[in-house]
């Protein structure tokens, strides 16, 4: 797994982290640290968490490297 991979894995857990507060307490972890929904660092935290997502679509299909 390269440092990319590794790192869209943190932001990804990251992401489902918040969005288990926002479910089950309705609590918006990175809006509450960074200022609000519509701050500028909040933003791109939750661009930086999608993007990760999209990363880690790949590791889907990636070929298991132990056959």
């Amino acid at each position: 797994m390269s440092l990319i991979q590794r790192i869209a894995l943190i932001l990804t857990v990251i992401g489902a982290i918040n969005w288990g507060l926002i479910g089950f307490f309705q609590f918006d972890l990175v809006a509450f640290l960074f200022g609000g929904q519509d701050a500028i660092i909040s933003r791109v935290v939750y661009a930086l968490v999608g993007i990760a997502g999209l990363i880690n679509i790949g590791l889907l299909f990636a070929p298991d490297r132990r056959y």
